[in-house]
């Protein structure tokens, strides 16, 4: 998105938090008078015209002032995010205290989650630390008659066994298969499909096919989480109607843990609307960060709440749990 100009972005970044605070839309007198812009109501109205123009705010009704809509709330985290306020300094100070007298790991996450809701008024959800992505570090090919047995070590202690039938005519390939794979282990770290020589598809595409489904029943098993506040979460105005709120509520049910995705960057990341894969969060935003167990893997922290959220609070929240976590797991 192309940079706004200065004017816009004071309006924007005023009916954001007039629109946090409050719930209402706003007009451009309001504006001039709770926030003191240095600017007329006519020079206010006009940037909000242009910003509406551009997808940044939108108007509820045609008597109506304006909020936000969730382009604007993007621009807003990725240009106009101001310091978090005293509120997160108090959550990090609590944190370390509850760090200092933690036993168990669910009473930790779940002591944290209470306290990131208390502090922030928002859904709070922790993962337990585990390997997403399991990364294979060798593999043997074993014979036995018409069946492949086929060895994986993943995850530098993770052992499985597969067991799979031959595809017809390809019991001669087995011996170069598995000397092809353990070379591009050696060299790649992974294997490559897209290099296995045409005289080893039959047996190599069942071989792929056995390795990917059992790759995918692995990260799809269910990560353990743990979550406070979701009657805080369903008793905000935007969740008043029950179509809205019950796929929410069953997704919590089924599989809190899909709350939380792989953070890009730099281990953190906000999702606002329909940004997030799950539809059940269209008109939610989650914020969250990761954390890595020297054992386990990686964890997430996250906040869930509506779109009209405090969002420097919340991401300096996770990212303040987070750290924490490092901090106590490595």
């Amino acid at each position: 998105m192309q940079p706004l100009p200065r004017r816009q972005q004071e309006v924007l970044k005023a009916t954001v938090h007039h629109y946090v605070d409050t719930i209402e839309p706003v007009g451009s007198r309001t504006l001039v008078q709770r926030f003191d812009l240095q600017a007329s109501a006519a020079t206010v109205r006009s940037a909000m015209g242009a910003l509406e123009q551009r997808g940044l705010l939108t108007q509820p009704h045609t008597s109506a002032g304006r909020v936000p809509s969730p382009s604007g709330y993007r621009h807003y985290v990725d240009c106009l995010l101001p310091r978090p306020g005293t509120i997160a300094q108090h959550l990090d100070q609590e944190l370390t205290q509850l760090s200092l007298r933690w036993a168990a790991l669910d009473d930790l996450l779940q002591n944290m989650a209470r306290r990131l809701t208390d502090f922030t008024g928002l859904m709070s959800l922790i993962t337990h630390p585990t390997q997403r992505q399991p990364a294979l570090e060798a593999i043997r090919l074993v014979r036995s008659e018409e069946r492949l047995l086929v060895m994986l070590v993943e995850n530098s202690s993770q052992a499985s066994h597969l067991n799979l039938r031959l595809p017809h005519g390809s019991e001669h390939q087995i011996e170069a298969m598995d000397q092809w794979a353990r070379r591009q282990l050696d060299s790649n770290g992974s294997l490559n499909w897209n290099s296995l020589p045409r005289e080893l598809q039959a047996c190599g595409k069942a071989l792929r096919d056995a390795i990917q489904s059992h790759q995918t029943l692995q990260t799809s098993q269910e990560t353990k989480a743990l979550f406070h506040g979701v009657s805080r979460l369903v008793a905000e105005p935007e969740f008043s109607q029950s179509a809205k709120v019950r796929p929410l509520l069953e997704l919590m049910d089924q599989s809190p843990a899909s709350l939380t995705l792989s953070a890009p960057g730099p281990g953190y990341g906000v999702w606002i609307g329909q940004e997030h894969p799950e539809q059940a969060l269209h008109h939610c935003s989650v914020v969250q960060a990761s954390y890595t167990s020297a054992t386990d893997g990686v964890g997430y922290v996250a906040l869930v709440g509506p779109m009209r959220m405090a969002y420097a609070t919340a991401l300096a929240a996770v990212k303040s749990a987070a750290h924490h976590l490092d901090h106590l797991l490595n």
